[in-house]
């Protein structure tokens, strides 16, 4: 499920494929139930982003992004897609896997420009992800510096992309850090309580069960339906560590 399958198929799965990401799911459920445990016994790890040392990417392709994700997202959205930022670099760091934080700050801050406004037949993630390679381009990115926020757009939907936060997988393992708290166990509590301080959640966990529900509806082979049935996103959502 790589960049032309996402514009070639419009994020649509073959039942193939969705056994393949079932099978994926059931690989990464001792993992994501080990994280819950250490979450309800209180043991945390320290991974964060000083926030105080911390210069953002300000480059002409950044500022645009900004703009960009100011004028088009919601608030709920758009406080999402900066804590998928932080989030992912908190990760990235931790990991010690590499990056470009541009493009990677970048393709967070676009990664739900279509989250709310599904497209019938066509993922959000791709109409999205296409979205922002022609607005990347158009603020001055290469093409390969394009093709590879969109591929990380179109692919965080996927199970097991978010396991190496590098360009690929970093907007995937930050929104799920943020929509699920997967992996909130290895960050430093008081990091995360900051985090949402300065970009508070706006009941996100409401929108986004609504707008996957919405997306489900007209992309009936979609990754955000096969999230809802099979991977039961819904009562996750709700059941992550986060008050709302």
């Amino acid at each position: 499920m790589d960049w032309e399958w996402a514009t070639g198929t419009g994020g649509a799965l073959t039942r193939r494929q969705r056994g393949q990401l079932t099978g994926k799911l059931v690989a990464a459920l001792p993992g994501i139930v080990a994280g819950q445990v250490r979450l309800a016994l209180g043991r945390r790890g320290a991974g964060r982003v000083d926030f105080d040392a911390l210069r953002l990417p300000d480059s002409r392709l950044a500022r645009a992004a900004e703009t960009e994700a100011r004028e088009r997202l919601t608030p709920h959205v758009l406080e999402h897609s900066y804590r998928s930022y932080f989030f992912g670099r908190a990760l990235a760091d931790l990991d010690g896997v590499k990056y470009d934080d541009e493009l990677a700050y970048v393709a967070c801050l676009l990664h739900d420009l279509n989250l709310e406004h599904p497209t019938p037949g066509r993922c959000f993630a791709v109409v999205g992800a296409e979205r922002a390679v022609e607005f990347a381009t158009g603020a001055g990115a290469t093409p390969e510096q394009a093709r590879t926020i969109g591929a990380a757009i179109a692919a965080h939907l996927t199970i097991g992309v978010a396991d190496r936060p590098d360009d690929l997988g970093f907007v995937s393992a930050g929104a799920g850090a943020d929509v699920l708290g997967l992996r909130l166990a290895d960050l430093d509590p008081a990091w995360v309580a900051d985090l949402l301080h300065r970009h508070p959640r706006h009941d996100f966990k409401r929108h986004m069960i609504a707008a996957l529900r919405a997306e489900a509806a007209v992309v009936p082979n979609g990754r955000a339906r096969w999230l809802l049935t099979t991977a039961q996103f819904a009562p996750l959502i709700r059941l992550a560590p986060f008050p709302e």
